[in-house]
């Protein structure tokens, strides 16, 4: 049975600036590699908790709108100067509460350093514009406006990362913001929502709720109800973000969305297929899979599939996996649920497919054991790593996500083809080729549907200052991360100043060249 420990935190909600203690149960957050550590202890909210937690962050917005934008993206700068000092505390948490290998919390640690070093300097770039009229003695403007309160809802597989994608853009913008992280990483939200809270953000304009998805579903409609929440941004599955997409068009709104994806990667006939390997393998397997970005389905050129193949088999049966605290290529599913329905997919091979690597499926257990495995799986939630070739249209295996360590791998013989097979499943967030030939890369480009495409590189990866999102199933088309997520988390205003002293009529009142104008040279 899990036990708690002194490293065992009590958490609370964060509303108006006030610790609000649970009053009922509290849940435990467990380490998926040590099961029978207790990370956090942690209280679930109501409904009603997650509208009072809108109401006081509406409050609160106006006030936070008021202060200049550079001296809010100060505040920015300081929550980025306070991850910094606490980068390796915070990434070792990331891989106590999810299972992530070290290495890759510290990457993701470093991604909200660099999302604060972006955003710093956005405070004194939230540009408008001047318009030129078409009549005289009138200026025109243009400037970006806050969308006001903003409810994030986001996914523990990047528990810190994500957020601060939503968040820190939000509020340099002058946003107030009511958070849900995952109540599989809890322990990361409130780590992170302290730490901007220590940073200067003013009571009630950041506020944390721990919930589950009824109760934040109710209180989010309740919130857009009452009139106290502006916007809702959510990472995670296609189903949930549609039925958030419903729910904010019921009061003309458009939700930030970020998706699943089913992600190809091409590897052609002229690639490097030792840099497609590695591509290949850290797309389909880091984070045990674990990644809306995580390569989905591997198309190889018919002149080079079993090469290919041969290569990726081999690569895959000789990686480390195991203890997330080692030098691995993946540690443990993020949960016991994640791991059972991992398994479910594992149903969707079907007779024409064959399994390769090491040809084991499902968890590993001592009954199944892996080679080379760090440290006992017995200790936590681990699975084979998974390849199925053969995969093609009409599978299950082609059509949706599969969130785990398991990637298909199909054939084509053209560009065109594969073109037609990377997108003829509906997602559409990140795609990648391996390719010598501009040409190709950049047929590949204009076709691909996906909202992100890498040249030999993989599926997976991200940078603080370039656009990230998807299309179709993936999301609908906003972006986070750079100057573009400034349009999901602000509305444009534009002013007409007339100092004629007279009423001008625009178009009525605007001169225009002459009827008969002769335009011959």
């Amino acid at each position: 049975m899990p036990s708690t420990s002194s490293d065992t935190r009590v958490l609370s909600h964060l509303i108006g600036g006030q610790r609000v203690a649970a009053t009922g149960e509290l849940l435990d957050s467990t380490n998926p590699a040590q099961r029978t550590d207790v990370v956090a202890r942690f209280p679930m909210a109501s409904a009603e908790t997650f509208v009072d937690a809108c109401r006081v962050a509406s409050a609160a917005q106006a006030g936070w709108a008021a202060v200049p934008a550079p001296v809010r993206g100060q505040v920015i700068g300081a929550i980025g100067q306070l991850v910094r000092a606490n980068k390796e505390a915070l990434s070792r948490l990331v891989t106590r509460e999810m299972g992530k290998p070290y290495a890759e919390s510290l990457g993701e640690v470093q991604e909200v350093i660099d999302t604060c070093d972006f955003f710093l300097g956005e405070g004194r770039r939230l540009y408008g514009q001047t318009v030129p009229s078409e009549v005289g003695d009138k200026q025109l403007f243009t400037f970006r406006r806050p969308v006001g309160t903003i409810a994030i809802v986001t996914a523990s597989n990047f528990p810190i990362a994500v957020p601060s994608w939503y968040i820190i853009p939000a509020l340099l913008a002058g946003n107030s913001i009511v958070w849900k992280p995952s109540e599989l990483t809890p322990a990361i939200g409130d780590a992170f929502a302290e730490i901007m809270v220590r940073a200067g953000v003013p009571a009630g304009v950041l506020n944390l709720v721990h919930a589950d998805g009824p109760s934040t579903s109710d209180g989010l409609a309740a919130a857009l109800e009452a009139g106290t929440l502006d916007k809702i941004g959510f990472t995670g599955s296609t189903e949930t973000g549609r039925k958030i997409s419903e729910l904010s068009g019921r009061y003309l709104q458009t939700p930030i969305l970020e998706l699943g994806g089913k992600n190809p990667l091409v590897v052609a006939a002229d690639a490097d297929l030792d840099l497609a390997v590695e591509g290949a393998l850290f797309g389909s397997f880091g984070t045990a899979g674990q990644r809306c970005t995580s390569t989905g389905t591997i198309w190889v050129h018919a002149d080079v599939h079993d090469e290919f193949l041969s290569r990726f088999s081999a690569a895959v049966e000789n990686a480390v996996i195991g203890d997330p605290s080692e030098n691995v290529l993946y540690g443990p599913m993020i949960s016991e649920t994640y791991l059972h329905r991992y398994e479910a997919f594992l149903d969707w091979i079907a007779d024409h497919h064959k399994v390769s690597g090491s040809g084991s499926t499902g968890q590993i257990t001592a009954d199944a054991p892996r080679r080379g495995f760090v440290g006992d799986p017995s200790d936590g939630f681990y699975a084979h790593p998974v390849i199925v070739d053969g995969i093609k249209p009409g599978d299950e295996l082609y059509a949706k996500e599969t969130f785990g360590p398991l990637v298909g791998v199909g054939t084509y013989t053209d560009i065109a083809e594969a073109i037609e097979l990377a997108n003829g499943h509906g997602y559409g967030l990140s795609s990648a080729i391996y390719t010598n030939d501009p040409r190709t890369a950049f047929t590949f480009a204009n076709g691909i549907s996906a909202g992100m495409t890498s040249v030999n590189n993989s599926t997976s990866g991200a940078e603080a200052h370039l656009p990230f999102g998807g299309n179709g199933k993936s999301g609908n088309g906003s972006r986070q991360s750079g100057i573009w997520v400034l349009d999901a988390v602000t509305q444009w205003q534009s002013l007409n100043w007339d100092y004629s002293g007279k009423l001008q009529k625009a178009q009525m009142d605007t001169t225009v060249l002459p009827a008969d104008l002769d335009f011959r040279v």
